[in-house]
């Protein structure tokens, strides 16, 4: 081969090379600004792979575009830590072995440690968890606001507060966002209750909407810049959340010039034109539930699926309806899936647990601490009592879609144990609330009278006594799908404490929950500590805190009314709360919580 036949070949190598380069889409460049690269993209894909683009193609992922090699994007349930793989077409886990998660404090105790430094730390390290099992959206963090206590998300959400709340909020996201994962800040709006959530109609006024109810979504858009939005299941002035023109278009879209995604909650739209025109972009849960009704609906049945399509081919929907939700579902692929340098994430390792467990430390509250009761150095007692089933019990089970599977959960009692010495310790468990069911009650099987008498002999025989109760996350207790049934403690937890005063004057109540409890007790028992729900590492967080190795600096986000009539809500009656199974209106209007 001679020299000018090899220069040659080099010369037509070189000019190929030269056009394929040429030809590179750009929205493949991760160097081009991000709106050129959505804008090429859009401009390649056809009608049908735009509409793809907004609804489900499995429980927890949404369509992206193989044929352009954009890919789809993946979902997790949190706020608290990575929910275990769901199968892929049900509500079933998926058993894999290496799905278990840091479980991190539930949020109203990140809301009670008024720390945003704190807040960052817990968003940067389960944004990172979630990134290492290849998320792309954590549908989380929860900000509703705190209007009563029988609420069954309470525990998910930060407070009554509506500037702690925001404050906290912001650098939970941006920590999430450094991953490249996208938070979705939830439930776009007034989803205040589990009771009809589905289908309640909410009357605010204005001004408590945007003073009391608004400010936490819009501080998590307009200040940390959140890629996705998650609509509300209730109605708001006559139109559910996940097409309400009010809230998404005019609010969100419009005054906040929000630039993101608005997700449904599963199963939250209920209409193709409403959810086309009134700012909705992806579709998820509806329809298919991988049981009874996949033979007959499927993904394609979606109101965003083809019913959507069939608006737009026949001209009853203008394209440029379409074209607004690719573009920012396309946007947020770049930001997360397609992210150029994405960080490759970390799970379940010490610094994760260390932030777990600050977060705990800083999030207990202590409400009442006569005579100096606390804290119980080490040493000073011979003889401790641990009473009550929380004290063993795991608390990142249950409560709904933030249930987690978790690498270790180190509980109350072995926490306690390990700072006493456990020859020191004596558990009894006093009560028992059955085992963890969604959306339903399964009744303990074990006898609550001879339990109590259990305890109550141990406690006489102690020098000092750790009651551990409170709620947990069962249905009806702090658990999605249902409010609670009264504001009392479950499980006559309240006969179990009287009794145990008759034979023990140093009773300390641990009180483990998202959400305030009546306290018939409260004059009698000398010590009293909030310690919410504290994730995997609960009780070495605890037991600092009771032997005073750390300081109980947490602050209350929410009021503890002594009566359930003296929250606000309550006090106007069933019109207030819980409506009237179709209208409910804010009687209270801005005096939420200590208002």
């Amino acid at each position: 081969m001679n020299l000018t036949r090899i220069l040659t070949m080099h010369l037509i190598g070189a000019l190929l090379s030269a056009g394929a380069m040429a030809q590179q889409p750009v929205y493949l460049d991760a160097s081009q600004p991000i709106e050129k690269r959505v804008e090429d993209a859009l401009s390649r894909m056809t009608l049908e792979e735009k509409v793809k683009l907004t609804t489900a193609q499995s429980k927890f992922s949404s369509h992206g575009v193989p044929r352009l090699g954009i890919p789809e994007l993946w979902m997790s349930d949190g706020p608290h830590g990575v929910r275990a793989e769901i199968e892929w077409n049900s509500w079933a886990y998926a058993g894999w072995t290496n799905d278990s998660c840091t479980a991190f404090p539930a949020l109203t105790c990140l809301a009670a440690s008024f720390n945003p430094a704190l807040s960052y730390a817990y968003g940067k390290a389960i944004g990172a968890e979630a990134r290492y099992r290849r998320k792309d959206v954590l549908l989380g963090p929860g900000v509703n606001i705190y209007r009563t206590p029988v609420n069954g998300r309470n525990f998910e959400y930060m407070g009554e507060d509506p500037l702690v709340v925001a404050r906290l909020v912001v650098p939970y996201i941006k920590g999430v966002q450094e991953n490249g994962v996208a938070a979705c800040v939830k439930h776009f709006a007034l989803n205040n209750q589990e009771e009809w959530r589905g289908h309640i109609n909410v009357h605010v006024s204005d001004r408590a909407l945007y003073e009391i109810y608004l400010p936490a979504f819009k501080a998590a858009v307009e200040e940390a810049k959140v890629w996705s939005v998650m609509g509300a299941y209730n109605q708001f002035r006559g139109e559910h959340c996940c097409h309400n023109d009010l809230l998404l278009n005019k609010i969100l879209k419009h005054d906040w010039k929000f630039d993101g995604v608005v997700i449904t909650d599963w199963g939250g739209a209920h209409d193709t034109r409403q959810a086309a025109l009134n700012g909705l972009d992806i579709e998820m849960g509806s329809y298919t539930n991988g049981l009874t009704s996949e033979a007959e609906f499927g993904y394609d049945d979606y109101f965003l699926a083809k019913p959507f399509l069939k608006l737009l081919n026949e001209g009853e929907l203008p394209v440029s309806v379409i074209d607004d939700k690719a573009r920012r579902i396309l946007r947020l692929i770049f930001r997360t899936a397609m992210m150029p340098g994405r960080p490759w994430g970390r799970f379940v390792n010490e610094e994760h647990s260390d932030v777990a467990r600050r977060v705990a430390e800083e999030g207990i509250v202590l409400l009442k601490n006569d005579n100096r009761l606390l804290p119980v150095v080490p040493g000073r007692y011979r003889r401790i009592a641990v009473i009550g089933e929380n004290a063993s019990r795991s608390l990142t089970v249950g409560g709904g879609s933030s249930e987690l599977k978790v690498k270790y959960e180190v509980s109350p009692l072995e926490g306690i144990r390990a700072m006493y010495g456990a020859s020191a310790v004596v558990y009894s468990k006093g009560y028992s609330s059955g085992p963890s069911a969604y959306g339903r009650v399964i009744e303990p099987g074990e006898d609550q009278a001879l339990l109590r008498a259990e305890a109550v002999k141990v406690a006489a025989g102690a020098d000092i006594v750790f009651f551990i109760g409170g709620l947990n996350k069962n249905h009806h207790q702090d658990c999605e799908g249902g409010d609670r049934l009264t504001y009392n403690l479950p499980f006559d937890q309240d006969v179990l404490i009287a009794e145990l005063l008759k034979v023990n004057k140093k009773v300390i109540v641990v009180l483990a929950s998202g959400n305030a409890v009546a306290m018939p007790w409260v004059g009698e028992v000398p010590a009293i500590v909030q310690s919410w729900y504290l994730g995997s590492e609960s009780g070495n967080a605890l037991a600092n805190v009771l032997s005073g190795r750390v300081n109980p600096s947490g602050k209350l986000p929410f009021t503890f009314p002594v009566r359930l009539e003296d929250n606000a809500a309550h006090y106007f009656g069933t019109p207030s709360y819980p409506g009237d199974s179709i209208d409910q209106y804010y009687k209270e209007d801005i005096l939420v919580g200590y208002r």
